[in-house]
C-alpha cells in the first residue's frame, strides 16, 4: 500500500465522502492545507533532481473543471476524472508537462458529481458513446489507494447508455474481476519490451504480470485491448518488439486471444522530459535520438516520417504473423 510523505489537502475534501476516507486512512500522515491543487508553490519550486521524492506525496482535491475533449480513437470523449499524475516514473509520461508541475498523484474526491455527468452525457445521447476515463492517470493503480474504480464500475452498471474505458500500465485487477461491469467496461492494458520496461517505465508493473492480468481480466468477460505503446525506436528494437510479440502469443489464453484488439502509438518526447530525466535520473538512457526525431510544437519531439512508416509497417507484419485475426484500431 502507498503510504506517502505528506499530504497536500485542500480544506473542504472534508465535506465529501471520499475526503473523509482518505482523511482516515492517512491519519498519521503529515498534511499541508492548500487553496488549491493545481497551484502549490513549494512543488513548483523544487528542483528538477527533487522528482523522484515529489512523487513521494499526495495531493487531494476537488476537480473543478469537466470539459470533455472529442476523442475519435477508441472513446467519443476524454473525460476528466478522479485522478491525475501517478506515483510510477515513467520518462516519456506526457503529464510531465511543466518542470514536475504534473508529476505527483492528484485525487479529486467529488466522484458522484463526475460520474453522473458521464451517465446524463451517455443517456442523453442518440448513439452509444465511449468516455475515456483514464487519459491523466492510472486507475487500476489508483483503485489501490482510493477504491475508486470498483465503486465506478458498481456505479455505473445501471446506466442505461454508453462505455467506459481507460488504459493501465498495473496488473492489480482483482478487486474488479467479480465485479457486475455489464460488458460497459473496456480496459486496455499497456505493453512493451521488458528492457524497456525495465530501464524507462520505473515502479510499473513487470511484462508477465501485465500479461496474466490480461488473462485475468479475459476470463471476467471484460472488453479487452492491448496497447502497444509507446513504441520507442531504441538500437535493438526490432528484436525486443518481436520478442514481445512471441510472449504475448505464448502466454495469452485461447479466450484472452480471441477477445484482445490492439492499438499502437509512438513516443512523443520533450524538452522538459530531457532536462528532468538528466537531473533526476543521471544514469538513465537518453530517450532522446536526433537522427529519428524532428521538432512538432514548442519543445516537441516526435519520430520523423520515415521511422514512423518503417515501423507501421514492421508492425502490421508481426500483427500479421503472430495475432493475423485481431483488429487493430489504429496507429498514432
Amino acid at each position: 500500500m502507498f503510504i506517502p510523505d505528506k499530504i497536500y489537502c485542500e480544506q473542504d475534501i472534508k465535506n465529501y465522502e471520499l475526503g473523509k476516507e482518505l482523511l482516515e486512512k492517512y491519519k498519521d500522515v503529515p498534511k499541508i492545507i492548500i487553496d488549491n491543487h493545481n497551484n502549490i508553490e513549494e512543488m513548483r519550486k523544487k528542483q528538477n533532481s527533487e522528482f523522484p521524492k515529489m512523487k513521494r506525496n499526495l495531493i487531494i482535491g476537488t476537480r473543478k473543471t469537466h470539459k470533455y475533449v472529442p476523442n475519435f480513437k477508441v472513446s467519443n470523449f476524454l473525460v476528466p476524472y478522479t485522478s491525475s499524475g501517478c506515483i510510477a516514473m515513467c520518462m516519456y509520461c506526457y503529464l510531465v508537462c511543466n518542470y514536475n508541475k504534473c508529476a505527483y498523484l492528484r485525487l479529486f474526491v467529488n466522484r458522484e458529481q463526475m460520474l453522473n455527468k458521464i451517465i446524463k452525457t451517455a443517456n442523453k445521447s442518440e448513439e452509444e458513446q465511449v468516455f475515456e476515463i483514464g487519459s491523466n492517470s492510472d486507475l487500476i493503480l489508483e483503485n489501490t489507494i482510493t477504491n475508486n474504480l470498483v465503486w465506478t464500475i458498481e456505479n455505473f452498471k445501471n446506466s442505461e447508455k454508453g462505455k467506459l474505458t481507460f488504459p493501465t500500465k498495473f496488473d492489480m485487477v482483482d478487486p474488479i474481476l467479480g465485479l457486475d461491469h455489464r460488458g460497459k467496461i473496456i480496459v486496455r492494458m499497456s505493453v512493451n519490451p521488458e528492457e524497456i520496461i525495465n530501464k524507462v517505465e520505473f515502479g510499473t508493473s513487470r511484462l508477465k504480470q501485465r500479461i496474466e492480468a490480461i488473462n485475468k481480466l479475459a476470463e471476467a468477460d471484460y472488453k479487452i485491448g492491448i496497447l502497444v505503446a509507446p513504441i520507442i525506436f531504441v538500437d535493438n528494437w526490432k528484436l525486443l518488439y518481436e520478442d514481445l510479440f512471441k510472449m504475448l502469443n505464448e502466454l495469452l489464453t485461447k479466450k484472452a486471444r480471441n477477445k484482445v484488439f490492439f492499438e499502437f502509438i509512438f513516443m512523443t518526447y520533450s524538452y522538459i522530459h530531457k532536462m528532468i530525466n538528466s537531473e533526476a535520473f543521471p544514469n538513465s538512457i537518453d530517450l532522446y535520438n536526433k537522427e529519428f526525431m524532428v521538432v512538432r510544437g514548442k519543445g516537441k519531439y516526435t519520430y520523423n516520417q520515415f521511422i514512423r512508416k518503417e515501423g507501421e509497417i514492421f508492425f502490421r507484419d508481426l500483427m500479421k504473423k503472430y495475432f493475423p485475426h485481431n483488429e487493430i484500431k489504429y496507429f498514432s
